[in-house]
């Protein structure tokens, strides 16, 4: 089976920088498992990796499609299998680094997604209703149709509503689990709910100082606006209320921590401090990224 690194855990929590650090030592690779960061031009928001980080380590499903353009998750799969094989085949150690849990147990546990093209004239339909009627009609629709799905989807994104009944509608099974495809070592990073937060909050804050308005303003101009897929994420949506004078600046921002945290708690339903099959370190305890090299090291020798 081939090798896999995952880092996984909340938002904020600093996989990056340990995923950057492995790839140095094991001459790694990174496979973004972030559904934001595969959008072109969306860079402060996401928290992409830098150009410099970028030209020292690659990092695959970054900056691959446009903003107004969709991204489903077999089109997650294929390509994040793609780069597995392209890396291995390089003799290199392939790291999946991201807190997007549907994307990263998708790959883990070797999921397997019917490939089904949106139907733009249904999709305005459901959107409608949606507006119109709220997401909980269509969640009774998906039950009725596929109770597993019911139960996957994010029942607050209603675009991740649409998109789940959409499938549903068009006779999509629900994934397959199967026998995992690769020999994965994954690695989660945590810390307590408050300390966490605050980090969350000051991360806001920087992004704002660093040109947040700025960017969605460019992104707006540019025509990708509130009804854009990549714009209803947690960052943009409240940016683009602000600059369409829906909400104050000081509100947008309280919005985006307050959905930050609510993000936290959604993957933490992902990523389960009890899940055995993650190797959890917490990043207030000293020495934690020492051990967690040791680990991947042991990993490694034992391949």
């Amino acid at each position: 089976m081939k090798t896999l690194i995952a880092i996984i855990g909340p938002t904020g929590i600093g996989k990056s920088r340990l995923g950057l650090s492995i790839a140095r030592t094991y001459k790694g690779e990174i496979i973004s498992a972030d559904s934001r960061q595969i959008y072109r031009y969306m860079n402060i928001g996401t928290a992409k990796p830098t150009l410099q980080e970028m030209r020292e380590v690659p990092h695959h499903l970054v900056d691959i499609i446009n903003p107004d353009e969709t991204f489903s998750l077999a089109d997650f799969l294929d390509a994040a299998g793609r780069a597995v094989e392209g890396i291995n085949a390089k003799g290199k150690l392939p790291i999946l680094v991201g807190g997007s849990g549907q994307y990263v147990w998708a790959v883990l546990e070797g999921w397997q997604i019917p490939h089904i093209e949106p139907d733009a004239g249904l999709r305005r339909e459901l959107e409608s209703r949606a507006a119109n009627e709220g997401t909980g009609n269509l969640l009774a629709e998906i039950a009725r149709l596929d109770p597993a799905a019911a139960e996957r989807v994010d029942c607050k994104n209603p675009r991740r509503v649409i998109r789940a009944l959409e499938i549903a509608l068009a006779g999509g099974k629900p994934p397959a689990v199967k026998k995992p495809l690769y020999n994965y070592l994954a690695i989660g990073l945590t810390a307590p709910r408050e300390k966490l937060y605050e980090m969350i909050d000051q991360r806001v804050d920087t992004m704002i100082r660093n040109g947040l308005v700025e960017e969605v303003k460019w992104l707006t101009d540019k025509g990708y606006g509130p009804g854009t897929p990549s714009i209803s994420g947690i960052g943009y949506a409240q940016i683009a209320a602000y600059l369409a004078g829906k909400t104050g600046l000081e509100e947008a921002i309280k919005q985006i921590k307050f959905e930050s945290h609510r993000l936290v708690r959604m993957q933490y339903n992902w990523f389960s401090l009890k899940d055995e099959r993650i190797k959890w370190y917490d990043i207030m305890q000293a020495g934690w990224m020492e051990q967690a090299a040791k680990l991947v090291e042991r990993f490694i020798q034992e391949k």
